[in-house]
This record gives structure tokens, C-alpha cells and sequence, in this order.
């Protein structure tokens, strides 16, 4: 067992060659040709507030707030650009076939093990090879799924390594995935949001206090004070 939770730490240390062409293909062809037509266009209505056009050319840090599975297909859905993911360590599991295609499948899409207890060095290290590769960068400052509507318990660590990769920070928000739904009448709406830019030059707190009022207003959540 122990040998299956250290999996994570032979994919810590993914270089820009590992974020290319081929990896923005697999995430095109896993949203166009599997996400969107399966699991969105029966089952959900989607509307984007905000423009595309008001996004970044530049490589940044998107941070959204984490509802869902699907919310990492949303996050490529909205920026339509390379995006690298941060993922918890434990999706990084070779212990049975089951888990090694989950593994295999998460690495295609552009993600990267990360330890949500410390932020290690190995974190920082991918994290700038993936933005010298001109990919976005993607993390969920809420560490796992949070579906109660609430912003709080909030990992700090998105905030060192905007300071440290020295891009900034693109707020999105997600609602209205908080359940699953499997019914072609219901058809509940999924409001996706992009916020303002967040300068990686503010002090780590002050990018976090951004992020929270931002994503909490613009999703119609409970900002919780910690």
C-alpha cells in the first residue's frame, strides 16, 4: 500500500518537452469528441459570463473553484489553449489496471502530481517548465470537490507559485454542477465566469482575499472568513 501512494513521485518531475503538441490534442479530442457530445449537450445547458476575448494570450495561473469531474474540460472549454492541470497525488495510483488507466489518461491531459499537505519543490520546478512551454496553468485552490457552495478552506500554495512562476492569476468560477444530472429533460444550466486578472506582484494574502470575493460573488457563494 505504501508503494501505491508513493506512485505520484515518478510524475513529479515533468519537463516543457512533456507539455507539447501532442498533449493539447488529446485535450482537444477528450473535450470535442468525448466530453461535449456524451456527458454535455444531453444533460446540461451552458452559459459563459464574460469574453474570451478578455483572456490572456500570454500564459497564466487559472484558478477555479472545484464543483465537479468535468470542471477540468470546463476550464479547456473556456481558454481553448494548452492548459497543464494540477492533481492530487492520489489519482496517481498504479496499483491495479483500473488505476493505471486512470493514471495514464490524467498524465495525457496535461496533469501533474501535486502534495496538497506542503508544497514541494518538484511543484514549483513542473510548474515553470509548463509556462516556459506556453501552456496555462490550472489549479483548484480548494484542493478537492467542495460542493456546498461554499469558498473557504482555501490552500495558499496557488498563491506562492503565481509569486514564483511570476504570471498572474485568472479567476473562474463554476455553478450549477454541484449534482450530476443524467436526465435529457432537466437539462439544469451550468454558469461558468471569468474574473478580473490578479496581479502576481500583490502579497500572497491579498491574491487569495482577490480570488475568494471574486469567485464567491460571481458564483453566488457563501464566502466563509478564516
Amino acid at each position: 500500500m505504501a508503494e501505491a501512494i508513493e506512485d505520484y513521485k515518478k510524475y513529479t518531475n515533468k519537463k516543457a518537452k512533456d507539455f507539447n503538441i501532442l498533449t493539447y490534442l488529446y485535450q482537444i479530442y477528450a473535450l470535442f469528441v468525448v466530453f461535449l457530445p456524451f456527458f454535455v449537450f444531453p444533460f446540461y445547458k451552458f452559459q459563459l459570463v464574460g469574453d474570451r476575448k478578455s483572456l490572456p494570450k500570454e500564459p497564466c495561473i487559472i484558478a477555479a473553484n472545484h464543483i465537479s469531474y468535468y470542471d477540468v474540460f470546463i476550464v479547456f472549454w473556456v481558454f481553448r489553449k494548452p492548459i497543464a492541470y494540477m492533481a492530487k497525488k492520489e489519482l496517481f495510483n498504479n496499483s491495479n489496471w483500473k488505476r493505471r488507466y486512470i493514471t495514464r489518461n490524467i498524465l495525457r491531459l496535461g496533469a501533474f502530481p501535486v502534495n496538497r499537505e506542503k508544497l514541494e519543490v518538484s511543484t514549483i520546478k513542473t510548474s515553470k517548465d509548463a509556462i516556459k512551454a506556453n501552456f496555462r496553468l490550472c489549479i483548484f485552490p480548494q484542493g478537492g470537490i467542495r460542493k456546498n457552495k461554499k469558498i473557504e478552506d482555501i490552500n495558499k500554495g496557488f498563491a506562492v507559485i503565481a509569486k514564483m512562476t511570476k504570471v498572474n492569476i485568472v479567476p473562474i468560477s463554476i455553478s450549477g454542477l454541484e449534482e450530476y444530472n443524467w436526465s435529457i429533460f432537466k437539462r439544469p444550466l451550468v454558469k461558468i465566469s471569468i474574473g478580473k486578472e490578479i496581479s502576481h506582484e500583490l502579497e500572497p494574502d491579498e491574491i487569495i482575499d482577490n480570488w475568494k470575493k471574486q469567485v464567491a460573488e460571481m458564483a453566488n457563494y457563501e464566502l466563509v472568513q478564516e
